[in-house]
């Protein structure tokens, strides 16, 4: 039995524009981002005259929609283009940039046209902070969405059983070339000790794919007077809401309270394992995840890696990770602490590219339904919605 490709397809409620896609996941290379494209399929018995439009727009919620703080709203698109699609501005064959639209086109007929959008290189990708258990409505999120429409003109207003949505991600995978393996060391003199306590940490490399152990070697010579009573090794994830309010969210995603003592001149070498996953964090409200399209489609965020000269104000939610080895030193007025931290980069493998020769395979039409992240519900009555403007 020969592979498939599998094609996203969502229509109007009126049947007057459908929106058919490859892929949902478009992979941001830092250097450059992967171009967003499909075909809208009309019906023009149904446009009775009117015209038909493709919007991808990037916006970013802070918080649920209708909470307003001292005037701020909490919506804000960051960014939105739009195409029209039908009456065609350009002939079929202009307008066409991939194999993949030239297979639609020709499986669709007559009626189905291609729209082809470059994202611009400062977009943040598609990221939101999980709710708590008890919160409702839309969180804290960056997302995507394409989005079809039927109407007299590009600013009219638009029915909703005239309007397909549907969610993409902008994701980064992990480079290709991976830095110095992360490596610290410090140490503490402490009143009425003639020698100091040395710690040293490192991990074996910087960029951990999600799911996979991450070791932290740990190295302890104690030199002075002091009882190390415990070490305590975390994976912190750091997630800044960089737009409006600068917020950082820290989380330990991965925790180790392992109990090791060190006495006064002793020395511990040990290597302790610890694997960040979301299913061990699910009930946590503020953990950032990578943005999902189904129900059980997501995993903790990856690291964000950012374009040199991008302004960071404009990326919504940045996020990294950091290693945290502490050490308990035990007291006679009660314990203190020393410890060092170590960053690293959690991403997905890159995927492997689609060969050339599958856009001759069979292709599968699978219906996109859109989803959100836990507390979020798809707003289906009826109404005018309007194409919005980018906000300044």
């Amino acid at each position: 039995m020969s592979p498939k490709n599998v094609i996203f397809k969502k229509m109007a409620k009126d049947k007057s524009v459908g929106v058919y896609m490859a892929k949902r996941d478009f992979v941001d290379r830092v250097d450059s981002v992967e171009p967003v494209d499909g075909v809208i399929l009309v019906d023009p018995e149904v446009l009775k005259g009117k015209k038909a439009f493709v919007q991808l727009s990037c916006t970013f919620r802070y918080g649920r929609e209708d909470m307003d703080v001292m005037g701020i709203a909490f919506r804000r698109e960051i960014y939105i283009a739009i195409r029209q699609v039908y009456p065609p501005i350009q002939d079929r064959e202009q307008s066409t940039h991939t194999k993949m639209q030239g297979k639609l086109l020709r499986k669709l007929g007559d009626n189905a046209f291609p729209f082809f959008f470059e994202f611009p290189d400062n977009l943040p990708c598609s990221v939101g902070l999980q709710p708590g258990p008890n919160d409702s409505g839309k969180q804290c999120v960056v997302e995507f969405e394409v989005k079809a429409f039927s109407a007299e003109s590009q600013e009219a207003k638009v029915r909703k059983r005239s309007t397909v949505h549907l969610m993409i991600r902008k994701l980064q995978y992990a480079p290709e070339n991976s830095g110095t393996a992360p490596s610290v060391k410090t140490s503490r003199e402490f009143v009425m000790s003639d020698k100091p306590l040395h710690l040293e940490a490192s991990l074996d490399k910087e960029i951990y794919y999600h799911g996979e152990p991450i070791n932290v070697c740990v190295n302890v010579t104690n030199s002075s007077n002091k009882n190390v009573k415990n070490i305590i090794v975390s994976v912190d994830q750091v997630a800044t809401v960089v737009l409006y309010s600068n917020d950082s969210y820290v989380r330990a995603v991965a925790l180790e309270e392992s109990g090791d003592a060190v006495a006064a001149g002793a020395s511990l070498k040990k290597v302790y394992t610890l694997t960040p996953l979301l299913v061990c964090n699910r009930e946590r409200r503020g953990i950032a995840l990578d943005g999902k399209l189904k129900h059980e489609d997501t995993n903790l965020a990856s690291s964000s890696i950012v374009k040199e000269g991008v302004l960071k104000e404009v990326l919504g939610i940045l996020v990294s990770y950091r290693v945290m080895v502490k050490l308990i030193i035990g007291g006679i007025l009660g314990s203190s602490e020393v410890g060092v931290e170590l960053p690293l980069k959690l991403m997905h493998p890159k995927p492997d590219l689609v060969r050339e020769s599958e856009l001759e395979e069979e292709m599968v039409f699978e219906e996109f339904k859109r989803s959100y992240m836990k507390g979020m519900a798809d707003d289906e009555e009826e109404g005018n919605v309007s194409t919005g403007d980018a906000a300044s």
